[in-house]
């Protein structure tokens, strides 16, 4: 067996039954939740679901904390990443699928340990605040006006796009 923890939960979920567990609270919430656009009324309906779906799925398939860690409600990214996945599973396990919902949301999950594993190795134990990027001051708002102002479908010298 590999030492791979990616591995390792890929082998779990593979032999999951078909079953659709129940994730808590997730009927009242939405299937998809645009984190952006999300108002504070829904805030604490949404937020309940998707933490219910994460402390499932974690302890399931025994997801160590250096790929989802505790903190994981605090970094944007492991937020997408798991909505995501909280998503494909809600739809993929649909009583109306015909069968291949489980092995396509397997394949999904393959996809995602990677990068759920590189955004949370920084947390593991305690919470560690990531700089976020910020755009701030960060365009040359003339060169920016002056870029714009053309379309660069020319860019290799041709005349040709």
């Amino acid at each position: 067996m590999s030492d791979d923890p990616n591995e390792k939960m890929l082998q779990a979920l593979a032999h999951q039954s078909a079953g659709r567990p129940d994730p808590g609270p997730s009927s009242y919430a939405s299937r998809t939740v645009d984190w952006r656009t999300l108002t504070d009324e829904r805030a604490p309906v949404e937020w309940g679901a998707l933490r219910a779906w994460v402390e499932w799925f974690t302890v399931r398939f025994d997801v160590p904390a250096n790929v989802v860690p505790d903190c994981w409600w605090r970094h944007g990214e492991i937020v997408e990443e798991l909505a995501a996945l909280r998503s494909a599973h809600l739809l993929l396990f649909d009583p109306s699928d015909r069968g291949t919902g489980p092995s396509t949301w397997l394949q999904y999950l393959s996809t995602a340990l990677p990068r759920l594993t590189r955004a949370g190795g920084g947390c593991t134990r305690e919470h560690r605040e990531q700089l976020s990027r910020s755009w701030v001051n960060a365009t040359d708002e003339q060169a920016w006006t002056a870029w714009v102002t053309q379309s660069h479908a020319h860019q290799d010298g041709s005349g040709r796009p």
